[in-house]
């Protein structure tokens, strides 16, 4: 499922995906994703059933100006 995942979100145009490896084995997943190609019907399918989740924490509570420095050292 993860190299399925990481090979849609790369015909998506996501080149850069967050992978916080805590296994070699999934290391090698996402490796291993570079080998599989989708074709457009695979990643409509997957647009169609993706549910976006709204961003929770401190990102959705700055100012529409940009994001501030919270703590100055």
């Amino acid at each position: 499922m993860s190299e399925i995942a990481l090979a849609w979100e790369r015909a998506k145009g996501i080149t850069a995906p967050i992978v916080g490896s805590t296994k070699i084995k999934h290391l090698v997943s996402a490796v291993n994703s570079m080998d599989v190609e989708l074709t457009l019907d695979e990643v409509n399918y997957f647009d169609e059933l993706y549910v976006s989740h709204p961003i929770i924490g401190a990102i959705n509570q700055n100012p529409p100006e940009g994001t501030v420095v919270l703590d100055r050292k």
